[in-house]
């Protein structure tokens, strides 16, 4: 145990130098790129090295990234509801969990949704500007997913979400009917039963979950470098009006993660769960601070078992069930960060979704909330692959990874948050058992 403890602490001491040196990339390419901008912009070098230097070395960063994603993805998710099955005596608490899990991660996207459409952070770019940066990265991007520009509409885009060739849905990064098959499958085995096959397949497909965040751990550690070489094009083509958008970004992202921890969860709290806010509030804050600083719904769960139980006062099977399938399903600010962060990008980027994308956009957000690790970064490969799901360059993401980390704090406060008001709500009318008793 102390061995383990040993290594999560050293893993996140690392995990926290990466986050520096990611800001220290981006701070540098930011301001490099605005010298250029201010001094050099238009000219035939500048285009030299962005082509052949900073361009390459950020796309083989997204290719490693779009690499390992549906794999990730597939895994978390089947593996996410199979384990829902496993305590027979909460089945009835997790089909609770589940829906509310989906009913509030649909209120989290719609807010986010309805903040961006409004005040429009990423609007106003210069057209000429996009054009161009659209013309660049064009290529780049239709390479890395052959499907931007071509997601159906109407009855065919619902049709879609249920993959005829699962493999054809891979090949062609189809996220959402991928992760249709994966809660269909997961569900396969949650049916099956306890039986010695299904369980040796349950454990390989947690094996696959496995090896893949330790990949993406290992093509995190180039995120500096790409962050340095995003920041510097993007500063380079866009100048100073770069830093108004990205002002703009932070703000709104902060105001829908702000409207659905002061307004959405006290709303619940009172009434369903008839609990006053403030109390509640009171009561977590020490899992509130352990999320703010740690960016990790994993790691934030021992801190937030031991607040329901002790602070909150939850049924101990109830609140072990929840905290522990939320902490990797139940990922409001996760899902209201992958919104705003596509819709903002695509208003900066000229890129015109119609209200059947932005549906399918919500719908991706939500399931990739349930399917992201609840790990720093997370939900940084989901976003890259929804960006080219819509038509918008995925080198766009270097926007917004300079300030992902403290972004990254505050979602997953909500998220942790949101487990407990999530286990606090189930537990109404619940009545604790002994240990080893029945619920």
């Amino acid at each position: 145990m102390e061995a383990a403890e040993g290594s999560a602490t050293t893993e996140a001491r690392g995990e926290s130098k990466l986050q520096w040196w990611m800001l220290g990339g981006f701070a540098l390419g930011l301001g490099l790129g605005l010298v250029v901008h201010f001094f050099a912009g238009g000219a035939a070098w500048v285009e030299t090295v962005t082509t052949y230097v900073t361009g390459p070395i950020g796309q083989l960063f997204l290719r490693l990234l779009f690499m390992l994603v549906i794999p990730l993805l597939f895994s978390a998710l089947v593996v996410g509801i199979a384990e829902m099955g496993e305590i027979k005596s909460l089945r009835r608490v997790g089909l609770r969990t589940l829906l509310l899990t989906i009913v509030v991660s649909s209120i989290a996207v719609l807010i986010s949704i309805g903040i961006v459409n409004l005040l429009q952070p990423g609007a106003g770019t210069d057209p000429a500007m996009v054009q161009s940066m659209l013309d660049d990265a064009g290529g780049n991007a239709s390479a890395i997913l052959e499907r931007t520009g071509s997601t159906p509409t109407g009855i065919d885009a619902v049709l879609s979400i249920v993959p005829s060739n699962v493999v054809s849905a891979m090949t062609a990064n189809d996220i959402l009917a991928v992760m249709f098959f994966a809660l269909f499958f997961g569900i396969g085995i949650l049916l099956a039963g306890d039986r010695r096959e299904v369980q040796v397949l349950k454990d390989g497909i947690e094996g696959i979950f496995v090896v893949a965040m330790k990949l993406i751990g290992i093509v995190i550690k180039m995120a500096p470098l790409a962050v340095f070489c995003f920041m510097f094009n993007l500063a380079a083509l866009f100048g100073w009006e770069l830093m108004v958008r990205l002002s703009a970004y932070v703000g709104v992202v902060l105001l829908a993660l702000g409207a659905q921890m002061f307004i959405v969860f006290p709303l619940l709290l009172i009434l369903i769960a008839k609990k006053s806010p403030l109390d509640f509030f009171r009561q977590t804050q020490e899992a509130t601070v352990m999320a703010f600083s740690t960016a990790s719904s994993n790691a934030t769960l021992p801190t937030a078992l031991r607040v329901a139980d002790l602070e909150l006062k939850l049924p101990r099977k109830v609140a072990r069930f929840v905290l522990t399938v939320g902490a990797t399903a139940n990922q409001n600010g996760t899902a209201m960060f992958e919104g705003v962060t596509v819709l903002f990008l695509a208003q900066f980027f000229g890129v015109d979704l119609s209200f059947t994308q932005q549906v399918t956009v919500m719908l991706i957000c939500i399931l990739g909330g349930i399917g992201t690790a609840g790990v720093p970064a997370g939900s940084l490969p989901v976003v890259a692959l929804i960006l080219g799901m819509v038509g918008v360059p995925p080198e766009g993401i270097g926007l917004v990874l300079g300030v992902d980390r403290f972004l990254d704090m505050c979602r997953t406060t909500l998220n942790v948050v949101g487990d407990l008001v999530l286990a606090t709500v189930v537990s109404t009318g619940e009545k604790d058992a002994p240990e080893g008793a029945p619920a």
